[in-house]
């Protein structure tokens, strides 16, 4: 019986991926190096900074720890500010948040975005009280497809693990959540394609946010 919905952020409440790439592409122009594209940050993103600057880098082939810690120096600069930039829910997104709510559902989020800009954002997207925990990547938290955070949101909205769906868009997010023994629902308006999110433990995979409320209504029944 299902009692919160735990939802990824980026590519699964939001489409965000431009702020991403606006502050990163900001950081590669100061160190002199080559820019990416919108598509290519889709695949580049989701696990957290230090492997999007990685990605970045090893695209370049540029690779050296020197480079590493100036570009993520600049980049996390720019995002600090730039986090929010063209930050906005999927159609659908905000009618589904209302729809759990209404049906008693605790909802978390968790993010490999840092901490504080994961906060900072879900509050001015979505205000307060739509969401009972937000957890972004803290040292504490290890990044995702580590059960950890998973684990603790759902520890933080007093309800056990096998009570939760988990949410997201890439096949870190399936791998997440099912090492935390949820019921993962892979979402297709985002990031990855389904083939990703079947081969990395899928066990719905939804093309409109309606199709998750319906997932939670039929586990809580």
């Amino acid at each position: 019986m299902y009692q919160a919905c735990i939802f990824d952020f980026d590519g699964t409440l939001c489409d965000s991926v431009e702020s991403i790439a606006v502050c990163a592409n900001h950081a590669l122009r100061d160190l002199g190096l080559k820019e990416a594209s919108l598509a290519d940050y889709k695949l580049m993103v989701g696990d957290g900074v230090d492997m999007l600057v990685r990605r970045l880098l090893s695209r370049g082939g540029v690779e050296s720890e020197e480079l590493f810690h100036s570009l993520k120096e600049k980049y996390m600069e720019y995002f600090r500010e730039g986090c929010r930039y063209h930050v906005t829910p999927y159609p659908g997104i905000l009618e589904l948040l209302e729809e759990l709510k209404e049906a008693g559902a605790r909802l978390g989020v968790i993010s490999n975005k840092p901490h504080a800009n994961t906060v900072d954002v879900i509050r001015q997207v979505f205000g307060k009280g739509v969401f009972d925990w937000v957890q972004g990547q803290t040292e504490e938290i290890p990044r995702k497809p580590d059960p950890a955070g998973a684990l603790y949101t759902a520890e933080m909205l007093c309800v056990s693990p096998g009570e939760c769906l988990y949410i997201g868009d890439t096949g870190t997010d399936m791998k997440t959540g099912t090492a935390a023994g949820m019921y993962t629902v892979g979402v297709l308006w985002g990031f990855r394609d389904r083939k990703e999110l079947e081969e990395t433990g899928a066990m719905e995979i939804v093309g409109e946010p309606s199709e998750i409320g319906r997932i939670y209504r039929d586990g809580k029944a």
